[in-house]
């Protein structure tokens, strides 16, 4: 798991072909104090296994599934990429929770300067605008935020000048794709609501209906 809050950059050194998907060789632009060979980074989002680590210099495999879901593939040797390491127990939960699991691509739609800070508008697929909600919690290339607005297929988010810096979005240009992992919560949240109860008359209906809030004097 992780929180969002990139530690920092790193450069794509290495790219080759392996096993139906890619290997990186990945340099961080910090130091990973106490590396255990196995442990899990985030790269731009995506929870990867790091192994051959040493010093700043380590390896990660990308598999076919999250070179079809992700924009890792795009990537070319010299790319900055963020990065994140695993949260401890004991670490502070800065950001949201987050498993490193892209859900989506979606690609930078507007950007603008409103002062010291900078507003991007993004659009993403249908499917996952429902788990996009005003204040909640959005993950961009790795990076929690903010939703400040959304609408049909399209969120809007304001990053300060810390941010930009820190990491690899201040470099991000109209027509850019990015990595999009939703609020888990949300997710597990509608499973659990979209259970299944069969009708005496065969038919399927949700559990959670007009019925069940009424009995439940919710309304």
């Amino acid at each position: 798991m992780f929180t969002g809050i990139v530690a920092g950059t790193g450069i794509l050194r290495g790219k080759r072909g392996a096993g139906g998907g890619l290997a990186f060789d990945l340099e961080a632009g910090f130091d990973l104090a106490d590396p255990e060979e196995g442990e899990s980074i985030a790269i731009n989002g995506v929870c990867l296994t790091a192994y051959t680590i040493k010093g700043h210099r380590f390896i990660v495999d990308v598999s076919p599934e999250s070179l079809a879901r992700t924009t890792l593939g795009d990537l070319g040797v010299g790319s900055p990429v963020n990065m994140e390491r695993a949260l401890r127990l004991s670490d502070r939960l800065g950001g949201h929770i987050v498993s490193g699991h892209v859900d989506c691509v979606a690609t930078v739609r507007e950007k603008r300067s409103t002062g010291a800070f900078t507003l991007f508008s993004f659009s993403l697929p249908e499917q996952w605008n429902r788990y996009v909600i005003e204040k909640g919690s959005v993950t961009i290339d790795g990076v929690s935020l903010t939703v400040n607005s959304c609408s049909a297929g399209r969120f809007e988010v304001s990053i300060i000048p810390h941010t930009l810096q820190q990491t690899t979005l201040g470099r991000l240009k109209i027509g850019n794709s990015v990595n999009i992992e939703v609020d888990i919560i949300g997710k597990y949240v509608e499973k659990l609501l979209a259970v299944q109860l069969v009708t005496s008359s065969g038919q399927e209906q949700g559990k959670i209906n007009p019925a069940f809030l009424a009995e439940h004097g919710f309304f």
